[in-house]
C-alpha cells in the first residue's frame, strides 16, 4: 500500500523487510544514493549521505524523523529503532535534485570540514555523534511512522549503500 503525505510517496515500514527493501525503494521518491562514514569518530562533519528526489514532483523534508537501527541477525526480532531527531526546518528537493546531508554541526571545527560538491547544496543534521555504526546500520527517514527513505550501510559497497535485497522465495 502506498500513500501520499505532503508530496512524499510513502510505504509502510515492514519490520522484517525480507525482500521488500527493493519494492519499497521503487515506491519512495526520496532515495539514499551514497553513504560515507567519517574516517575518525569525532570528525562527524565528514560523515555524509547523498539524498535524491527520484519522483516527478518537488518534495519537502520538513518534519521528517531521522531513525537509526540495525539489520536484525537471522532469528533475531527486528528493532524499532531510535529517533535521533527531526529535520526542521527541512529543505525542498526538486525532481532529480540531490543534496548532501552531513551528520555534524557546520561551525564546529573539531567535527572536521564538511564535504562539498559542485551543484549540490548541503544540509546539516546537527548530531553530536556519527550515525553510521558499521555495516548493517539502518538509517530511515519517516513521517508519521511511514517510511519515506531507507539506507542500509555497507562499507564494502562502492557507494556505501547496501545493494537492494532480492525478493524472498515463496
Amino acid at each position: 500500500m502506498t500513500s501520499v503525505t505532503d508530496g512524499i510517496r510513502t510505504t509502510p515500514t515492514d519490520p522484517t523487510d525480507s525482500g521488500q527493501h527493493e519494492e519499497n525503494q521503487k515506491n519512495m521518491a526520496l532515495i539514499f544514493r551514497e553513504a560515507h562514514a567519517a574516517p575518525e569518530k569525532k570528525r562527524i562533519n565528514e560523515e555524509y549521505f547523498v539524498l535524491e528526489n527520484d519522483g516527478a514532483t518537488a518534495v519537502s523534508t520538513a518534519h521528517l524523523q531521522v531513525i537509526s537501527t540495525r539489520v536484525p541477525k537471522p532469528g533475531q526480532k527486528p528493532q524499532r529503532g531510535s529517533m535521533l531527531g527531526v529535520i526542521d526546518p527541512g529543505f525542498m528537493l526538486q525532481p532529480g535534485e540531490k543534496i548532501l546531508v552531513v551528520s555534524g554541526v557546520p561551525g564546529k571545527k573539531s567535527h572536521g570540514d564538511p564535504p562539498s560538491r559542485e551543484g549540490m547544496r548541503t544540509y546539516h543534521l546537527f548530531q553530536r555523534s556519527g550515525l553510521l555504526e558499521g555495516a548493517g546500520t539502518v538509517i530511515k527517514l519517516a513521517m508519521n511512522q511511514m517510511e519515506v527513505a531507507k539506507l542500509i550501510y555497507d562499507p564494502a559497497a562502492e557507494t556505501g549503500v547496501a545493494p537492494k535485497a532480492a525478493p524472498a522465495n515463496p
